[in-house]
């Protein structure tokens, strides 16, 4: 199957993982999400508020990654506060779509972003992954603004 890597992706505004997903007044595009790794074997876990901001071009400017430890201790009330601060940050924004790269940051030991698959074999075609967590993932059309949970 023949299949290439985007140079941008759509984000379509929605009322699920695509809530936070827009244009500041300056008209730089952002994606404010909570990037989670799961626990599984020696792992704990983590749960994160990620704010990505992009340029007009889609191009990433700036990863705000904030860590709150492991689900089975997480304090729902101070990740929630941290969300509401990083898009009060923001200034006025207005909630659309969105049209990025796809890009990848470590932090905490771990990778973030709009991360790039390559497929394993010639059945599988590219993919864009939120991570951590892959609760969003991407698929041809690009121009889509659509995502598989």
């Amino acid at each position: 199957m023949s299949s290439q890597p985007p140079e941008r992706i759509a984000i379509d505004h929605d009322d699920y993982h695509a809530e936070h997903v827009g244009r500041t007044a300056e008209g730089h595009q952002f994606f404010l999400t909570t990037p989670f790794e799961a626990a599984i074997g020696d792992s704990v876990g983590g749960e994160f508020v990620a704010l990505y901001l992009f340029d007009e071009m889609g191009r990433l400017i700036e990863a705000r990654i904030d860590a709150f430890g492991p689900r089975a201790t997480l304090d729902d009330d101070a990740r929630r506060t941290m969300y509401e601060k990083r898009l009060k940050e923001l200034g006025p924004v207005t909630f659309e779509r969105i049209e990025v790269a796809p890009f990848a940051v470590e932090r905490f030991g771990t990778t973030f972003g709009l991360v790039l698959r390559p497929p394993e074999d010639e059945i599988e075609v590219w993919a864009v992954e939120v991570q951590p967590g892959n609760y969003m993932a991407f698929f041809e059309p690009w121009d889509s603004g659509e995502y598989d949970t």
